[in-house]
């Protein structure tokens, strides 16, 4: 019996241990302390999801006040120094909360503008500490010595430099986005971007405008009077610039590049008929210099109508993919 109560004393002991420890833990010292103002950022979050309108806005705001405030005071109470520097690890949290509190928390998520500010905010509050002498009520503004304002200077100018990076990284990303087509280039020489995956073959929406223009040039052609297909060829630059047009803006309306794309036509005359060049031309950015385009062939011939075969109608054939032509597209006849 006395075996029992002992043991059930013991377990009884050790949940009681475990709770004065969380106790412990999670108690404030004193009233003015970190963790007040971080249970203070947790009780206005909890508050601001019973609240509405504006009033919910003004408590979530504090919420976030209060989280800065409280991590700033934590990490900076036995700073923990980034290596290399002297940016204390404190610093770059604290610097991530806020860039999340200016640029993230209306959007509920990290936007690019969170991640670029970041590294500059860091080095400032990092730097701010440098500026005051004293603490608490009994802080005053001074100037820091000469070589900590060096240090001050060079340590917010490589933040500086490093969120330009991170910015240019995200340009980049978006042009590769909105431009899909730059990604066919070649950097070898460039001196900023390094191509990790293979390169494509060809501009997808270049011979996407070409595959969808030629149902609607064969349309155009096929079985028509001879005649006809000759002036309609004639006055190709029209017909294929306004049927071109429309495929570009359908196809390629989700891309801004869809202004950087023309179709032009390129006629030559052969023993049996015509050969009609469809040329998908790309007018932006290139690493070479003429640029390029892409271009499919189709072969235009006179046939005797099966139906009557005194009338001469139009028959075409056009390749099954289209080429890849660095330079300049040739001249118009």
């Amino acid at each position: 019996m006395n075996s029992l109560f002992k043991d059930v004393f013991f377990i009884f002991k050790f949940f009681q241990d475990i709770f004065l420890g969380i106790q412990k833990l999670l108690t404030p010292p004193k009233a003015y302390s970190w963790q007040t103002f971080i249970y203070l950022s947790v009780f206005s979050w909890g508050v601001s999801y019973l609240a509405t309108g504006y009033i919910k806005d003004l408590i979530a705001f504090c919420g976030w006040l209060f989280l800065v405030a409280g991590t700033a005071w934590y990490t900076t109470d036995d700073p923990l120094r980034v290596p290399g520097t002297f940016m204390p690890v404190g610093a770059v949290v604290t610097g991530f909360l806020v860039s999340m509190f200016a640029f993230g928390h209306q959007v509920n998520g990290v936007t690019p503008r969170t991640i670029v500010i970041w590294p500059t905010l860091a080095a400032i509050i990092t730097a701010l500490p440098e500026f005051f002498e004293g603490k608490g009520s009994v802080a005053k503004a001074t100037m820091p010595k000469l070589e900590v304002r060096q240090k001050t200077i060079i340590l917010i100018a490589w933040s500086m430099l490093i969120s330009c990076w991170i910015q240019f990284y995200f340009v980049l990303d978006k042009w590769s986005k909105e431009y899909p087509t730059l990604l066919t280039d070649d950097f070898k020489r460039s001196a900023f971007v390094i191509r990790v995956d293979e390169k494509p073959k060809n501009s997808k929406n270049g011979e996407n405008i070409l595959n969808k223009l030629q149902p609607l040039v064969e349309q155009q052609i096929v079985n028509r009077p001879w005649s006809q297909v000759e002036r309609w060829l004639i006055d190709s630059n029209r017909q294929l610039g306004n049927l071109g047009n429309n495929i570009i803006t359908k196809n390629l309306d989700k891309f801004e590049e869809q202004k950087l794309w023309k179709v032009e036509p390129r006629i030559v005359n052969v023993k049996s008929g015509y050969r009609l060049d469809i040329l998908s031309i790309w007018m932006g950015p290139s690493s070479n210099s003429q640029g390029y385009y892409l271009k499919k062939s189709c072969l235009i011939e006179p046939v005797a109508s099966r139906t009557n075969p005194e009338n001469t109608i139009a028959e075409i054939k056009c390749d099954r993919t289209s080429k890849f032509i660095p330079g300049s597209p040739p001249p118009k006849q």
